[in-house]
């Protein structure tokens, strides 16, 4: 069979309350909190899905990242047979924590659903996916670093097998309100642009 080389198509970096896309700054504010960060960015980019306000951060970064990157090429008229494979290194420790804080006081015991309901890494993609109605393979890694390499060679396999047209790939981080988000969309059609770019050198930028 023969190998198509696998291109990077477009990508993004959410971190230091700024926003960029493809190598320009789309979105900057004064410092001020993740939360407060992620709200004036919805607003700014006038998305519409009021589903974002009642997720956890770490849903927060990724469906930014993915909002800006997959809306203009997916069609609500066509399936996307868009793959996810994103991954951190905290999981959903954030969200976590904040669940044991809801359960470890006896005097007020509250556990809340709203916060439960993320308490796996990987909620974040069916997050995602129901936005932009994905029914594709989907998976996130937990990993000391970003191993773009790996990342990279799971994507290429996804798309020199057919499971998907084309792969949204990338590291999104949080914990205590420190934050990375590395997105990229992955295919075999080439962009000049990114031509002798790399995974790992487009994260290290």
């Amino acid at each position: 069979m023969t190998q198509n080389k696998t291109n990077i198509q477009s990508y993004i970096k959410i971190e230091n309350n700024e926003i960029v896309l493809d190598g320009t700054s789309v979105f900057k504010i004064e410092p001020t909190d993740f939360s407060d960060f992620s709200k004036q960015a919805y607003r700014h980019f006038e998305m519409q899905y009021p589903k974002f306000f009642k997720m956890d951060a770490l849903s927060k970064l990724a469906f930014l990242g993915a909002e800006l990157l997959l809306s203009p090429i997916t069609s609500e008229e066509k399936e996307n047979n868009i793959a996810l494979i994103l991954a951190n290194k905290s999981s959903s420790l954030d969200t976590d924590v904040k669940h044991q804080e809801s359960i470890s006081d006896k005097e007020n015991y509250f556990p809340s659903p709203a916060i439960f309901v993320y308490t796996l890494p990987n909620i974040c993609l069916g997050e995602i996916s129901i936005r932009h109605q994905l029914k594709s393979e989907n998976s996130f890694f937990i990993f000391d670093t970003f191993n773009t390499e790996f990342m990279s060679n799971y994507s290429s396999i996804l798309l020199n097998t057919n499971k998907a047209d084309m792969v949204l790939c990338g590291w999104v981080e949080f914990f205590n309100d420190n934050y990375k988000a590395f997105l990229c969309t992955l295919g075999t059609e080439e962009k000049t642009e990114f031509k002798n770019e790399t995974i790992n050198t487009l994260y290290n930028k």
